[in-house]
């Protein structure tokens, strides 16, 4: 894999032969990613806005992307086919030094492209990203406890349940909650003394 920005990171088949491209997001993505998320805004409840709630402008939303690609611990993962926005991955961790080395991710998938594995794609390509990053030692996310599907993939990758946030969502006249969970990032014995040696 590749994790140089900006550019192509990786390309798979996916399962009903349609071609997936996964690329670092860029300034030049803003309007089309504006674009995407008011369509999943309308498609998914298990995201955090309804339709026309994702108050950023086009100008925002590129000064946002200029600041993910300055971050060396940041990502914002876009997912591709033929040319249109599929999926979207962004992590930022705490800007303090003392919170640095953590980090939140928030995933999306259009709806007509969900159960093809995207999501999977996604978060193979994060992780690889984290352990390959000298500072990232915690991922972490949220996901609603009803959200079956979605807790299978994150367990399937390492995530473990941390805790729960009790009504984080209010969708047609009932609360929600999330999980908290999480993938810890500690390098194998030894690495450090050896990349301290080779650096």
């Amino acid at each position: 894999m590749d994790f140089q920005k900006p550019g192509i990171v990786h390309r798979a088949t996916l399962k009903n032969a349609l071609q997936l491209t996964l690329r670092h997001g860029g300034a030049d993505d803003a309007e089309a990613l504006l674009a995407y998320i008011n369509q999943i805004a309308g498609e998914s409840e298990n995201v955090t806005f309804g339709p026309g709630e994702f108050e950023m402008s086009v100008e925002d939303e590129r000064t946002y992307l200029q600041q993910i690609i300055a971050s060396p611990s940041s990502l914002y993962l876009i997912a591709e086919i033929e040319d249109e926005i599929a999926g979207t991955l962004s992590f930022t961790t705490g800007k303090r030094p003392r919170m640095h080395h953590a980090g939140e991710f928030g995933i999306s998938v259009l709806r007509k492209y969900w159960n093809l594995g995207i999501g999977s794609h996604l978060l193979t390509y994060l992780i690889a990203w984290a352990r390959h990053n000298d500072t990232i030692r915690k991922i972490n996310l949220r996901v609603r406890v009803d959200n079956l599907p979605a807790i299978h993939v994150y367990e399937s990758h390492g995530f473990v349940q941390e805790g729960r946030n009790t009504r984080e969502f209010y969708l047609h006249g009932q609360f929600v909650d999330t999980y908290l969970m999480g993938l810890q990032l500690d390098p194998a014995a030894g690495a450090d003394k050896q990349r301290a040696s080779t650096s």
